[in-house]
């Protein structure tokens, strides 16, 4: 009886490991279909709001299971695709490269990295409930997931050895679908894939050693054949080399970046009275403007050839950076004062004109969302 009454034990816990089982293949061969659903949900999330009471709760939890949903799958097909053999496997990109590294060298960056990016995709929900409890509350949540966030990027900046931080700090999604589903398709012993059979044909059989030779481009196509063989310094540079430790001047300015949400979330929590307060938005603005600039300098006078001399993902970062400084049209007294009238202004337009008046919709749905909340144009 007790041997009886383990074996079933053991066959009901080994249930959820072999469904898990089931949906990670079921993930990895249809990674293609997956990959249209998820970008049909996030679609579906941009015109449910303002459609009926409660619309943006219901948008952004559809939103955020979504990204965390996406976020798993992620995993999934990065283990699919290390099986895979080297010559299917796709050219990972700098940040991938980079932050695959750290995840893989170092448990802890993946966990710390792994939490900041789940808090990043539910931060508004969370918002948008504790903002049902007042607006103090709100305030509180707002602040303290601020703080937890800037706690795990400093964290991460300990963990590099003091190198700058990427976003998103997790590897992208850079899966070729197909190069997964002819894999398992292959593995089930299907035939070859016609597209590899005319590969094969086409490459010529040296006649002692039996070893083909890859087949020569279209001749109008060389140049661009060519650029895809050429190997850049990046591509041959170790992982961590991708970026510089920084010091002195330049680790201050990253913690100023890193510390710019939390004293901006703070600020604006002071002066919640006073929508159109310009200090909390001149503070925000000159602590990031400032930690940009102290960046831009060290690296200007500590390495050889200035700015030049930055690896291409150092230029990506610094690149994302500065777009992301755009947002601050959006946000607290330049939006009350300024951006909000302007919107009304276009939308007023747009009204009651064939097609152009569902734009103008979409943006008087979105601009509740700005209007009341803070995190829709948070970029940390």
């Amino acid at each position: 009886m007790y041997r009886q009454a383990t074996q079933k034990t053991s066959e009901v816990l080994s249930l959820p490991s072999q469904y898990l089982g089931m949906y990670s293949e079921f993930i990895t061969k249809n990674s293609s279909a997956v990959s249209q659903i998820e970008s049909a949900l996030r679609s579906l999330t941009y015109i449910i709001p303002g459609r009926f009471r409660e619309s943006e709760i219901a948008s952004e939890s559809l939103h955020s299971g979504v990204q965390l949903l996406s976020l798993y799958h992620d995993s999934l097909l990065s283990k699919a695709m290390a099986r895979l053999p080297n010559p299917q496997r796709q050219h990972p990109t700098p940040h991938n490269r980079y932050t695959k590294f750290w995840t893989q060298r170092s448990p802890t960056y993946k966990r710390i990295a792994l939490v900041l990016q789940m808090i990043q995709y539910t931060e508004l929900l969370w918002e948008m409930a504790a903002k049902r409890k007042g607006e103090k509350v709100r305030w509180r949540v707002v602040v303290l997931l601020e703080a937890v966030k800037a706690l795990c990027r400093l964290l991460l900046l300990r963990l590099t050895n003091s190198r700058p931080l990427v976003s998103p700090p997790l590897p992208q999604r850079e899966v070729d679908p197909s190069s997964l589903e002819d894999s398992s398709a292959s593995a089930n012993g299907m035939d070859t894939p016609p597209s590899e059979q005319l590969v094969e044909e086409e490459n010529w059989k040296m006649p002692r050693t039996g070893l083909s030779m890859p087949s020569l481009p279209d001749s109008s196509d060389i140049s661009s054949y060519l650029l895809s063989k050429v190997l850049t310094a990046d591509d041959i540079k170790p992982p961590k080399a991708l970026l510089h430790r920084v010091s002195g001047k330049g680790e201050i300015a990253e913690v100023l970046y890193i510390l710019r949400p939390v004293v901006y979330a703070l600020a604006m929590q002071h002066f919640s009275g006073d929508r159109k307060s310009w200090r909390p938005w001149l503070i925000g603005l000159s602590i990031e403007y400032g930690a940009r600039q102290l960046a831009k300098n060290d690296f200007q006078e500590r390495l050889a050839g200035g700015l030049r001399g930055l690896t291409g993902l150092e230029k990506e970062e610094l690149r994302k950076r500065g777009w992301s400084m755009g947002w601050w049209m959006m946000r607290g007294a330049f939006y009350e004062n300024i951006t909000k009238a302007w919107i009304h202004s276009i939308t007023g337009r747009l009204r009651n004109k064939p097609i152009l008046d569902i734009v103008g919709g979409v943006i008087e749905d979105y601009e509740f969302l700005w209007d009341q909340y803070y995190f829709p144009t948070a970029t940390l």
